[in-house]
């Protein structure tokens, strides 16, 4: 009888030593996760700060692009304006 109570209570122990280092097994884990999201979180946010740099940058040198042909050719250019506006009234229209 005793033997059986001290098999049970190794088994109760071995259970609960089991239950802790899995426990700080999956505690390590989390800490792992949250450290590498991070990490992700900061670099995702380092490559949209560089494309957002990038994109400033060409539209900038499109805007001055356009504005050295409208000065350029500006008749031309308003001749384009207003084709691409007649089209788009067109389309628009029904």
């Amino acid at each position: 009888m005793i033997e059986k109570k001290f098999a049970t209570v190794t088994n109760e122990d071995i259970s609960e030593v089991e239950a802790s280092a899995a426990k700080a097994d999956l505690d390590a884990q989390i800490a792992d996760l949250k450290a590498e999201i991070a990490r992700l979180t900061d670099s995702v946010s380092a490559i949209g700060n560089s494309a957002k740099a990038v994109v400033q940058s060409e539209a900038e040198v499109m805007a001055d692009r356009l504005r050295e042909r409208v000065r350029a050719e500006p008749i031309s250019t308003l001749a384009t304006i207003a084709g691409v506006s007649f089209v788009l009234g067109m389309l628009f229209r029904r």
